[in-house]
């Protein structure tokens, strides 16, 4: 993992970003294969949408 992955997942972590938008981000981020089609939310494809962009712009609209 690179340093930009470590620091904005520590960021969404500590920020209390619902849990499915960071697994989301995190596979997108590494270009891991979606979930099956039952495990999909909204906040997890908000995160992989972003992730596949690499960017952070957007988690602040998944605080819990």
């Amino acid at each position: 993992m690179d340093q930009a992955y470590r620091d904005a997942t520590t960021e969404m972590e500590n920020t209390g970003v619902n849990e499915e938008y960071i697994i989301g981000w995190q596979g997108g981020y590494l270009g891991h294969p979606e979930r099956e089609e039952q495990l999909l939310n909204k906040a997890y494809g908000a995160g992989r949408e972003d992730g596949l962009n690499k960017v952070i712009d957007n988690f602040k609209d998944w605080v819990s």
